[in-house]
């Protein structure tokens, strides 16, 4: 599709993939978007695409994703189901030729993350990564300080979450742990506030809040945690994440410099103070949930996606960026349950980094499409791990996405020397 084929005169027309709270809230930002024109929405319970569709004049609805996905008449869809299902659906785009905007994340292992990013890169598809947070008025803010050097050289960025009550026990089993389900959206937060790649990550976590979660595995055993990132030049961040706040919903930033700080506050409903003799501050407490505090961000970066498919121009969310907040999560989850510094190692013949290779390097590829983790793989003894053609770098494993090709042309040649070819 081109910019062209997809102009004022041929709206863009896009499905919608899952009518819950976000898929709601995407699906009433596409209904403004101009250019744009929702078709068909899908949710397993049917009576809820039913009423998502009679709220938002959509002319279709359906409990099955797949119709979806193969109705002619769809140019994009917006996957907004449960995580498990997300890899599948992206695949199932790309081999219909649907661009693809998916909620974080895009796959719950790195294998499959890598596999679904390249279906739609081999495929020609654009695809976009609902990371919200970059989209918050209030962190672009700092990033335009940063980007503009109002604070001079960047040496310290801070993030903080920190959530007004814990999930249930039901909800943190399985769930991937701290870093994977929480602390991964201020670790993309600070690699996009800083602009650049991590160099290595220390990360703790501990439990305080939720005692029960204590004999869960790994990270599932933690509500609080702590990350130290070093990135180039010198600049460091810092990240902590709880599971519970006693003043609500607490989502700031910070960023010093060599010429000032900028920091954020928290987002309240209203401005109002009030000023008492043993109080004087807000009114009411900060939002308490994620869809108050962040429903301008959900908004705006689906207009972004709109914007891009309506002009045809990159996708400012890319692909890449959901691997790479997902490789520094599982950085993360290693570095605490292993006590160490992760690091990504430097290539001497280069003289550059090889991006986030500790994590990478647990992957297997034989293709841009399939891929394997090594110590689920059945290829290889156990022990044993591929060297020469192994890929390390994360730019290496993943095919260029279709706005790179336009300007660079297939990369299919170099994936298939990297991986080897039968």
């Amino acid at each position: 599709m081109t910019a062209e084929a997809s102009g004022a005169r041929d709206p863009v027309k896009v499905g919608v993939i899952g009518c819950g709270r976000i898929g709601i809230v995407h699906l009433g930002a596409i209904n403004k978007a101009p250019g744009v024109v929702p078709v068909i929405v899908s949710n397993p319970t049917i009576s809820k695409a039913e009423d998502a569709a009679k709220k938002y004049g959509v002319a279709k609805f359906t409990s099955d994703a797949m119709e979806v996905i193969t109705d002619p008449e769809v140019d994009a869809v917006w996957i907004c189901s449960p995580s498990q299902f997300h890899a599948d659906q992206i695949k199932a785009c790309a081999a219909n030729g649907k661009h693809v905007f998916c909620e974080k994340p895009i796959a719950t292992d790195l294998a499959e993350t890598v596999e679904a990013i390249n279906a739609c890169n081999e495929a020609g598809v654009k695809l976009m990564i609902g990371l919200q947070r970059r989209f918050d008025p209030n962190f672009l803010r700092v990033r335009r300080a940063i980007e503009e050097k109002e604070v001079g050289d960047t040496i310290i960025v801070k993030t903080c979450s920190r959530d007004p009550a814990p999930p249930p026990y039901e909800y943190v089993k399985g769930g991937g742990g701290i870093f994977n389900d929480m602390a991964v959206h201020d670790l993309d937060m600070t690699r996009f506030l800083v602009g650049d790649d991590p160099i290595e990550i220390l990360a703790v976590g501990s439990c305080h809040i939720d005692k029960s979660i204590e004999d869960l595995p790994g990270s599932e055993a933690f509500d609080t945690a702590s990350c130290i990132v070093r990135y180039p030049n010198g600049v460091n961040a810092m990240v902590d994440v709880c599971r519970q706040s006693s003043y609500g919903y607490d989502q700031r930033a910070e960023v010093l410099g060599t010429k000032g700080m900028i920091a954020t506050d928290n987002v309240y409903p209203n401005t109002a103070k009030i000023y008492k003799n043993d109080y004087t501050g807000n009114a009411d407490m900060p939002f308490d949930f994620f869809l108050s505090r962040y429903f301008e961000a959900y908004v705006t970066e689906t207009e972004a996606f709109c914007k891009s498919l309506v002009e045809d121009t990159p996708v400012p969310c890319t692909g890449i960026d959901g691997l790479v907040a997902l490789v520094m999560s599982l950085a993360a989850d290693k570095s605490a349950a292993e006590n160490r510094w992760v690091k990504f190692n430097k290539s001497a013949a280069e003289n550059r980094w090889v991006k986030f290779s500790e994590i990478i390097d647990q992957v297997y590829c034989s293709s841009p499409t399939e891929c394997t983790l090594l110590a689920e793989s059945d290829l290889f003894p156990a022990g044993f791990k591929p060297t020469g053609d192994l890929i390390t770098d994360a730019n290496d494993l993943i095919l260029p996405d279709v706005d790179k090709q336009k300007e660079a042309g297939t990369f299919f040649d170099r994936f298939k020397k990297l991986v080897g070819s039968a």
